[in-house]
C-alpha cells in the first residue's frame, strides 16, 4: 500500500511556476546536463542516462528502468524493486533546476523534479 501511495504521490504534486517545454532529445539531455532528479520528500533520485538506463531509489529501494525519446516526448517503463511502473510517454518541462513530467502525453498527472 505505502508503494502504491508514493507511486501515486510521485506524479501528482503541484506546482505554480512558469514551465518551458522541451520537445527534443538533445535539449532534454543538455537540460539534465549530468544531473540526477529528486524529490526529497521521497527520498527519491533517478538519474537519466544517455545512453537509455534510468537508475535510482525511492524510500529505500532501488530503481531501474529504460527510456527513449518518441514524438517531442519522454517515454519511459521502470521497475521500483519489484513493483512494475508502466509504459508511459511523458511531456516534459523545465523551469531553472525544476523539471516538470505530465505523464499521458501531458494529459495526466504531474511530478516535479529538482535537478541536483
Amino acid at each position: 500500500m505505502l508503494r502504491l501511495f508514493v507511486v501515486f504521490a510521485l506524479w501528482a504534486t503541484p506546482s505554480l511556476a512558469e514551465f518551458q517545454p522541451i520537445s527534443e532529445r538533445e535539449a532534454f539531455l543538455k537540460a539534465l546536463d549530468g544531473r540526477a532528479l529528486n524529490i526529497g520528500l521521497f527520498n527519491l533520485q533517478i538519474n537519466v542516462m544517455p545512453d537509455g538506463v534510468i537508475e535510482g531509489s525511492a524510500v529505500g529501494w532501488n530503481i531501474t528502468g529504460k527510456w527513449d525519446w518518441k514524438d517531442g516526448l519522454f517515454c519511459r517503463e521502470m521497475d521500483w524493486s519489484g513493483y512494475a511502473i508502466d509504459y508511459d510517454c511523458q511531456l516534459v518541462e523545465i523551469n531553472g533546476d525544476e523539471m516538470r513530467f505530465t505523464s499521458d502525453a501531458g494529459k495526466g498527472a504531474s511530478a516535479d523534479f529538482r535537478l541536483r
